[in-house]
């Protein structure tokens, strides 16, 4: 496989690693971190004049035609930076699926609001005993004269707050864990019946979890076929997967340089701590895990369009060896800077507290190892 960018993809990432260093440097971030939103309006609407919201897209709905290698490129530099802003949420889960299974008038009217980053998307998909199965869904949207009534519970869904609409996942049919039988619907934020909790996640972004009683949605809601969204669910969410895998190894390259500056800094008996040979190994596998987590993601972008088939396996081989390599360099990161990597002014534990919520997002290391080896 050819993992050199190329020109266009290498102008992408050197205007993306601009966009981190001129916004996102420890003290912005934090403010960001702190305020009521959790995230700049002012740099989502850069996102967009960027073309960055349209990049997935393809230019049939309006995009740049971008393929999961671009989304890979910029999603390592958001991680490099820890970004804030609901790119995950709005654009790759909601946008695309949206995308993928809309009918002609929800992608002409909500697609290009997207891509103008005049609209925010969040998906509701976890409950309270889903875990990681996409298809253990208990939230139920019954038939109705209307249309369909929503009633269930969904949890930790991202940037809810501040989304317009949400894509909820209801079963119209079948038992608790069938894949079939699982529909999508489009609900607007401010219906009745919809109430949500809001909170601040361990690694500083914004979630939401939300109670639907008796939610009434027209039969223009339903997104894709009834009682087929699991197929176009476990698509987006796979491609997902691989995007926020490339999230983390930006992440931990941006540990390792940290790091390294700070073991060539510290002075203990005189001498920098990085003069130690213990301490050099350790480096040198922190970088190892690192790089081998780097061919991982970008093998992962090269092939997840592929078939459904390969799609799975490269998708949970990617996730599995990523998280295990970013608790690995996280870890080892808050060692070696000793009391000081455990304190919440030091940058180096939101990069720890990042790394460990990319791990439980769509399947932790345990869920991909099982995964794969189910079908293989």
């Amino acid at each position: 496989m050819d993992f050199e960018l190329s020109e266009e993809q290498t102008m992408l990432k050197d205007s993306l690693d601009r966009f981190v260093r001129e916004n996102y440097e420890p003290a912005k971030r934090r403010a960001l971190v702190d305020s009521n939103l959790g995230y700049s309006k002012e740099n989502w609407a850069l996102f967009a004049e960027m073309g960055w919201l349209g990049l997935p897209f393809s230019e049939d709905s309006g995009g740049f035609g971008g393929s999961p290698v671009e989304t890979s490129v910029l999603m390592e530099s958001f991680g490099a930076g820890l970004v804030l802003e609901p790119y995950l949420s709005t654009v790759l889960l909601c946008g695309k699926l949206i995308e993928a299974a809309g009918s002609e008038t929800q992608r002409s009217e909500i697609l290009p609001a997207v891509i103008g980053g005049e609209m925010l998307l969040a998906l509701a998909l976890s409950e309270p005993r889903s875990r990681f199965n996409l298809a253990n869904v208990e939230t139920v949207a019954a038939s109705s004269t209307d249309g369909f009534v929503i009633t269930g519970r969904k949890t930790v869904v991202s940037h809810a707050a501040s989304a317009d609409k949400l894509i909820v996942s209801c079963r119209t049919s079948g038992a608790a864990q069938d894949q079939s039988g699982i529909s999508l619907f489009l609900v607007d934020q401010n219906v009745s019946g919809l109430s949500r909790k809001d909170y601040r996640t361990l690694d500083g972004q914004r979630a939401s979890d939300l109670e639907l009683a008796g939610v009434t949605v027209g039969e223009d809601a339903l997104l894709g076929e009834l009682g087929g969204g699991h197929a176009v669910l476990e698509a987006v969410i796979d491609q997902a997967t691989c995007a926020i895998c490339a999230e983390a190894v930006g992440a931990m390259q941006a540990v390792n340089e940290i790091t390294m500056e700070y073991v060539k800094t510290r002075q203990q008996f005189g001498a920098p701590i990085g003069s130690n040979q213990v301490i050099k190994h350790r480096i040198a596998d922190m970088h190892i895990a690192a790089e081998q987590s780097k061919s991982m993601a970008d093998m992962a972008a090269m092939r997840v369009d592929g078939p459904p088939e390969e799609r799975r396996l490269v998708t949970s081989a990617a996730k599995s060896k990523v998280g295990e390599a970013a608790r690995f360099v996280g870890e080892q990161g808050i060692q070696l800077h000793g009391g000081i990597g455990m304190t919440d002014e030091y940058v180096i534990g939101h990069y720890y507290k990042r790394l460990m919520s990319i791990d439980t997002v769509f399947g932790n290391v345990d869920f991909h190892l099982r995964r794969y080896s189910e079908m293989t």
